[in-house]
């Protein structure tokens, strides 16, 4: 990433980034500007040696305040795929399972991917809709332990999906989308599941590609097209498709008996996008639902604390369970989300504290609400 001299002037005599980032806050050797300055040396070496190259959750708060517009997740990417080749490598979360199971998706192998739909509603082998499930199958059986079903999220939109009269697309060959192997500095293993999704797409005949993930709906949104030109379909956020279309379809909700509920922006799909509203406008289709913010809402939101399932160390458990107190602090029982990451390190976070909040998935909470009527065929 090649930064102008106008950025790199402004930026040694600033200090935004580091006073805005959650990491900098709880690891003091970590900064955004003095890593730049770093970069800026005769030799990089002693940057591409650091720790600090992983810490980075690239949540994007220093970019967004950023006086200079420098992209500095996209400067952490960078440097990340030089550091990996230099034999600096991040430490895996959870043994590193799920680099594991991403890397075994870069082969020709057998996935049951799809079981979870043949009992939660009607799918098809090609058509107009894609539904990109992500790493949801795996992200189930790996954090059972914590009484987490992120298959459920699946089955909800499925349901959404098939009371609209639409039978998505939902296939066995669908790959990681490879964020986290990307974000990671693998930048190998990113292009081979990339290109192994685009074709499994392209052969379904999808016009539409509909994500729940919001580290998914970035990945192609973003990074596909910059490593392998326009892509032959549109890419679409659920939350984005849903306020679309949900109304006209004739869907209705009973009314919420939760009591007071508050948001969580993921950082992909809020600072990352700009998606701020739409999630919430899915919440206001059910009736008397009590939405409170938190008081870093938006694009302040605090970060869940960890990224691509690495380095979550002490500082990342710090920060969810401050976001945990937040949430309890504003009256809700209900903090409700739009990314599976979210649910679960918030919801891992609780573990061996007193602290007692239900972490739920935005469109289980809706789907649970639905009405009887059938809605529209499309």
């Amino acid at each position: 990433m090649q930064l102008t001299r106008k950025q790199i002037d402004y930026c040694m005599e600033c200090g935004v980034c580091t006073g805005s980032c959650p990491i900098s806050r709880e690891l003091p050797t970590f900064s955004p500007r003095q890593m730049i300055k770093r970069s800026l040396m005769k030799s990089d070496v002693d940057l591409l040696q650091s720790r600090e190259l992983w810490a980075c959750l690239s949540c994007a708060r220093c970019s967004e305040r950023c006086p200079a517009e420098i992209d500095f997740p996209e400067f952490i990417r960078s440097y990340r795929e030089k550091a990996r080749k230099a034999g600096n490598l991040p430490l895996e979360s959870h043994h590193g399972i799920l680099q594991f199971i991403s890397s075994l998706q870069t082969h020709d192998l057998k996935q049951q991917r799809i079981e979870w739909a043949e009992g939660a509603g009607a799918f098809q082998e090609s058509g107009e809709y894609f539904y990109f499930v992500g790493c949801l199958p795996y992200f189930d059986v790996t954090f059972n332990y914590l009484g987490l079903a992120p298959l459920d999220t699946a089955k909800s939109i499925l349901t959404l999906l098939n009371r609209m009269g639409i039978e998505p697309v939902i296939s066995n060959d669908e790959r990681c989308c490879g964020h986290d192997a990307l974000w990671s500095g693998n930048e190998s293993v990113f292009r081979k599941l990339a290109e192994r999704n685009i074709e499994v797409i392209k052969s379904s005949g999808a016009k539409t590609v509909l994500f729940s993930c919001p580290e998914g709906y970035v990945t192609f949104k973003n990074y596909y097209p910059k490593y392998f030109g326009e892509l032959p379909f549109e890419v679409l956020h659920m939350s984005e498709f849903l306020t679309r279309e949900i109304e006209s379809a004739g869907l209705s909700f009973q009314p919420s008996l939760n009591g007071a509920v508050t948001y969580q922006d993921p950082c992909r799909l809020g600072r990352w996008t700009g998606n701020y509203d739409l999630p919430r406008q899915l919440l206001q289709l059910v009736p008397e639902t009590q939405l409170v913010e938190m008081e870093r809402n938006r694009e302040n939101a605090l970060c869940c604390g960890t990224s691509a399932w690495m380095e979550c160390v002490g500082c990342s458990k710090v920060m969810q369970v401050e976001r945990l107190q937040e949430a309890i602090q504003t009256g809700a029982k209900t903090l409700i989300t739009a990314c599976p990451k979210c649910q679960i390190h918030l919801t891992c976070a609780q573990r061996g504290t007193e602290l007692d909040l239900q972490v739920t998935d935005l469109y289980t909470y809706i789907a649970e609400r639905l009405n009887g009527d059938k809605g529209k065929n499309k």
